[in-house]
């Protein structure tokens, strides 16, 4: 029977649509907005993807100063960096008590490690090129100064001469065990002049390890850059003022360098240095071969090399030096250039290598 109502057998039976049946306006009212969802799902992934990584940027406390660290990178890796600055905290540090050089220095072993090799090899070359002028024996002269242990009182003659008869990197031997051999059992090594710059180093070595080659490493003004800065140029680094600056607050840049691919230390006396009760400015550089505190132009040594541990040991070198011994050992080696402010009758004057 039919209902007058609602003109349809009501014994007529209805099968479901399947996907095949359905009208293609209802198709496209519901599957093409979702189809357009995921391509614009998709392509945003991919554009995220192909994106240039951000620039992470970490800090911290180390070796006595502070570190600054820039590194384009999607993944922040301040925990690695600081587990590879301990290492070489653990094997350079004359604070550890447990470091490597601390053990050697105390006399209970004579065993070193990888890190320990790397830089005194470095050193022993550096003290070569230099006639002794980098010297990393040169501990219990820097000391009787007044600087390491801040002892201000002046050492006499007898004494200087004294100790140096613990200064010298010519005593010191590596034999094929990696044991370290001292002509004096109380020959004291110490590594500051160049341990910042191989950390700095060290650094840069693990972040190319992670394939990234945009970065700035600075440890108390050494530093290693790699390709550009985060506007996509050359990394710009200052060159601070020679003013005298005990407490290291002064920010008054004589210059500033556009600087890839490079690694910069410098070197000077215008913040580590004490006045006398009598007037005497006494420097913390000392001349190994002297005993005594350097006296000459050179106000500050900022050098460029291939690595910072050789800028930061060459940069000390010149301090000892000076200008003319400083170009002599330019003449033999092209790898390095050079920013050297000196005093001129009380005004500063550059000599500078850097193209």
């Amino acid at each position: 029977m039919t209902d007058p109502l609602n003109p349809v057998d009501s014994d007529q039976k209805f099968e479901p649509l399947t996907p095949g049946d359905a009208p293609k306006s209802q198709w496209r009212r519901w599957h093409l907005p979702v189809l357009a969802l995921l391509a614009i799902g998709s392509y945003l992934i991919i554009q995220k993807q192909n994106a240039p990584a951000p620039f992470q940027h970490d800090e911290g406390a180390v070796f006595g100063t502070f570190y600054h660290i820039s590194y384009q990178s999607r993944e922040n890796l301040k925990t690695e960096i600081e587990a590879e600055l301990q290492k070489v905290d653990n094997s350079l540090s004359m604070f550890n008590q447990q470091s490597t050089l601390s053990r050697i220095n105390q006399g209970d072993s004579l065993a070193t490690d990888s890190l320990f090799r790397e830089v005194f090899k470095l050193a022993m070359r550096v003290s070569e090129a230099t006639n002794g002028a980098f010297d990393i024996t040169v501990a219990p002269l820097v000391n009787a100064w007044g600087f390491g242990f801040k002892n201000q009182a002046l050492p006499d003659s007898a004494t200087v001469d004294s100790l140096r008869q613990l200064v010298g990197w010519q005593r010191l031997s590596l034999d094929e065990q990696g044991l370290l051999h001292k002509a004096d059992p109380r020959i004291v090594l110490d590594c500051s002049a160049v341990a910042k710059g191989f950390g700095v180093d060290v650094v840069a070595d693990f972040l190319r390890a992670r394939n990234i080659n945009n970065f700035m490493v600075e440890i108390g003004g050494e530093v290693v850059v790699s390709g550009n800065n985060t506007k996509g140029k050359p990394w710009q680094v200052g060159v601070n003022k020679p003013v005298d600056d005990p407490t290291s607050t002064s920010a008054e840049i004589d210059t500033v360098l556009a600087l890839t691919d490079r690694a910069m230390a410098t070197s000077g006396n215008y913040r580590n240095f004490y006045t006398t009760e009598d007037g005497r400015r006494v420097a913390h550089t000392i001349d190994p071969a002297t005993g005594y505190p350097v006296q000459h132009n050179i106000l500050s040594a900022t050098v460029l090399a291939p690595t910072c541990a050789q800028a930061d040991a060459f940069a000390t070198a010149f301090m000892v030096m000076g200008l003319d011994g400083a170009k002599e050992i330019l003449r033999h080696h092209p790898e390095i250039e050079v920013y050297l402010i000196c005093d001129e009758g009380g005004n500063n004057k550059v000599y500078s290598t850097i193209k």
